[in-house]
């Protein structure tokens, strides 16, 4: 008898009818005979109208009762998914935040979990009672609720999995799984069977939408296997979870490299368009110019990624080229302008035409060659890389937009990842 975490999005309870099918697909869990806590997201566009309703009601607005209406929306859920289970004579009975408790730091919007007390919550759950738990949300240290921030309902799952001890995190999306790449680009890219969470947490960070960063991280960090599935299977042909939760069903699982018996050299292709490119020309190149360069920016919260630095031939100047989300373009560039005395730059240029392109694989820890191979294959296609940035496990360069699909198809190709 395994004891699961499943979680479902937005999508997933969209409508009334939604969530009957999510109830048929904990149902099959429960008739196997398995433990089952269930989180839940709030149904697809509830939080964006709230989000719209507060700021409606104020411009400006105390945090604290914000993050009090946003988790209205998950609370309707859990008390809809709890009534439909009873009323297949299941039983269950609906947990907010700060019933468990959750209790989180004080940063309300972007709240973290610092730790789940779940002692009650196990007892009942091994008393065969399902635990449909509102997601995105936690209770502050002044008593007041707080909300987890993007992501937040796949974040309290695996937390919850982690304090629960569970066989397994299920989270339930609109895919069946994680792809070597976007099927929309390659129709040919297969789902992954199995992939570590070093690489995965690189995918999701470099444009893969499937599960949010921090669940990732957490789920990396307490060695929770985390299974990406679809909710739009059918309930009654997918097989329950076997006793130790690991019997073959459908999806991705993420899970210790160790756990893979056969690792590919690479596992996936990943790109993202919301990228902006920022030159600065004639930089005086001497000790401290980065910082005060760097320093500004990351006063303002701007996330630079890939920095490219050329020296000129004398030793006197250099040319200083970054990435930086495509939303904080605008404001980079006035912060850069206001600080142009101090940096001491002789013109600044921008460009939102650009889109990076990323290999992801633990085998590139043990082969040689895998940058030689992917550039050489988009030299041999006229794509000019304009920058380069590498980890142990990731290859990023950056490219012209106009060639983003025919990089991706290559490099997919390339690798071997195309199905056969």
């Amino acid at each position: 008898m395994a004891l699961l975490v499943m979680k479902f999005g937005g999508t997933s309870v969209a409508d009334l009818d939604r969530i009957r099918n999510v109830a048929m697909h904990v149902k099959r869990e429960v008739d196997a005979g398995n433990r089952c806590a269930v989180v839940v997201s709030a149904m697809a566009g509830q939080t964006n109208q709230l989000v719209e309703w507060t700021r409606g009601a104020s411009s400006i607005h105390d945090a604290r009762e914000y993050d009090a209406v946003l988790a209205s929306g998950e609370q309707v859920t859990s008390g809809l998914l709890a009534i439909t289970l009873q009323s297949l004579g299941i039983t269950a009975r609906s947990w907010l935040g700060w019933q468990i408790p959750i209790r989180t730091n004080n940063d309300h919007g972007i709240a973290r979990i610092e730790a789940i007390e779940a002692g009650n919550l196990r007892e009942r759950i091994n008393d065969g009672e399902v635990a449909v738990i509102a997601g995105f949300q936690g209770i502050g240290p002044n008593g007041r609720i707080t909300t987890l921030g993007r992501g937040g309902s796949d974040t309290s799952a695996v937390a919850i999995a982690a304090a629960l001890g569970a066989d397994c995190c299920d989270i339930y999306t609109d895919v069946d799984g994680v792809y070597t790449t976007d099927p929309r680009i390659v129709p040919k890219s297969q789902r992954i069977d199995k992939i570590a969470y070093e690489e995965m947490l690189e995918m999701a960070s470099l444009g893969a939408k499937v599960l949010q960063t921090r669940s990732v991280e957490m789920a990396m960090v307490h060695r929770v296997s985390v299974r990406v599935r679809s909710s739009f299977d059918d309930p009654d042909s997918c097989p329950a979870v076997g006793s130790a939760g690991s019997a073959i069903v459908p999806g991705t699982l993420v899970c210790d490299e160790d756990d893979i018996l056969e690792q590919r050299v690479v596992s996936g292709i990943a790109y993202a368009k919301d990228e902006a490119k920022i030159t600065l020309l004639g930089v005086a190149d001497k000790p401290g110019v980065a910082a005060k360069v760097f320093g500004p920016l990351a006063d303002s919260n701007v996330n630079v990624d890939m920095i490219v630095q050329n020296v000129s031939a004398d030793g006197t100047s250099t040319d200083m080229t970054f990435t930086v989300p495509a939303g904080d373009f605008e404001r980079s560039r006035r912060v850069l302008e206001s600080a142009r005395d101090k940096i001491g730059y002789t013109d600044l240029r921008g460009a939102l035409d650009i889109v990076k392109v990323s290999i992801i694989g633990v085998g590139m820890r043990s082969h040689a060659g895998v940058a030689a191979q992917m550039f050489s294959a988009l030299a041999d296609k006229g794509i000019n890389i304009e920058a380069i940035s590498t980890s142990e496990i990731k290859i990023s360069v950056l490219i012209d937009a106009a060639y983003a699909e025919l990089a991706v198809r290559t490099l997919h190709s390339l690798y071997g990842l195309d199905a056969e």
